[in-house]
């Protein structure tokens, strides 16, 4: 079956922007490789990896339009994920510095479960996830293939740019920024994540 390459190429152009911009998960990545660097962070980020991947699934799938469409269930589900997202805007916002980060133990936000939980209660992974699936058609004469490659571009954008996000919390973590900056820099984390969870509510 012939598939539209063109619109292949603006599918993965369009996932790289509304998947790799700043979010939840994002903000997290930064702030767990800092904290614990590339080998540490890489159960958070495998986590984070299958709670995207199943967040995308469930969009694929039309889950995502039918909760939509019950105000009720889309009402509950914006209450869970407001909750963890404020808990994992505390956790990080208030993340102690210096010495004292090395010496702190990881939490459970920091683990491959928390990324899990994160990755699947994401507001604004689903929102990105529902337009792309609904745009730019690839395989025009099997909607279920047509999902099925476009489920597949995204999990491997997220691989990629995520690891990038790591890597860049990484960096900043080895550059070894005074007490003051490493607060200020928690602060944002923990503020865009609020914000991104407030959105969600609202």
């Amino acid at each position: 079956m012939p598939l539209d390459l063109a619109n292949f190429a603006l599918f993965t152009v369009a996932a790289t922007v509304l998947l790799g911009s700043p979010g939840p998960g994002i903000a997290a990545l930064i702030s767990v490789g800092r904290r614990k660097g590339l080998v540490g962070g890489l159960g958070f980020y495998g986590g984070l990896q299958v709670g995207l991947a199943a967040a995308a699934a469930i969009s694929a799938a039309g889950l995502f339009s039918a909760v939509q469409a019950l105000p009720f269930a889309q009402r509950g589900l914006a209450i869970v994920a407001t909750v963890y997202l404020l808990f994992l805007a505390w956790k990080i916002a208030t993340a102690p510095v210096g010495e004292a980060s090395e010496a702190q133990p990881s939490g459970f936000a920091e683990t491959a479960l928390g990324g899990a939980l994160l990755g699947v209660t994401n507001p604004k992974a689903y929102i990105a996830f529902a337009s792309l699936m609904a745009a730019y058609p690839i395989a025009r004469r099997s909607p279920p293939l047509d999902l099925g490659i476009k489920w597949s571009i995204c999990v491997a954008v997220m691989v990629v740019v995520d690891l990038a996000w790591l890597a860049l919390g990484v960096a900043v973590g080895k550059a070894r920024l005074s007490p003051k900056a490493e607060r200020a820099m928690n602060g944002i984390m923990g503020g865009l994540i609020v914000a991104t969870a407030l959105l969600a509510f609202l």
